[in-house]
């Protein structure tokens, strides 16, 4: 088991404020890298805000999406990549990539992650959330904090 966790927090739309990534070798946990990002002239949307506890204060400071970019390429290309709930996490990188003149495909990914909501889904698992599953799964979680939901995630997909 070889693979790539990932999530995102994002401050607005898909202009992310947060990145976890959690890197699985064989099975076992051999890296995590976490960075605040700042979005596009710090903007937050007080939805967000309320969800993950970001503040505009928190990233004022913090590198740009193109500056922490070089960190996320050398841990997620030519690599499966997992997320909980995929779609989204792989439209914000995608799309962060696009306005920083990034090709998304020079990360030699699949054009579909690996989705742990889709697994336990089919699993019958319900409700499928992030919180619900690691309940149910035994999974210490920080939700919402943006490592501690790529490591459960990870979690998740080897106890798949």
């Amino acid at each position: 088991m070889t693979f790539t966790a990932i999530d995102f927090e994002t401050a607005t739309a898909f202009h992310p404020c947060s990145v976890g990534i959690v890197t699985v070798e064989n099975g076992v946990i051999v890296d995590e890298f976490v960075s605040l990002i700042k979005p596009p002239n710090n903007l937050y949307s007080p939805f967000t805000i309320q969800v993950h506890g970001i503040y505009p204060r928190d990233t004022v400071n913090a590198k740009s999406f193109a500056q922490i970019f070089p960190e996320i390429q050398k841990r997620l290309q030519n690599r499966v990549v997992v997320a909980h709930n995929e779609s989204f996490d792989r439209n914000v990188l995608a799309k962060s990539m696009a306005l920083c003149g990034l090709n998304y495909e020079d990360l030699n990914l699949s054009a579909r992650w690996e989705c742990t909501v889709k697994i336990y889904k089919a699993k019958g698992l319900k409700p499928t959330k992030l919180s619900d599953c690691c309940r149910t799964m035994k999974i210490q979680l920080n939700h919402h904090e943006a490592l501690s939901d790529a490591r459960a995630c990870a979690k998740l997909y080897l106890l798949r």
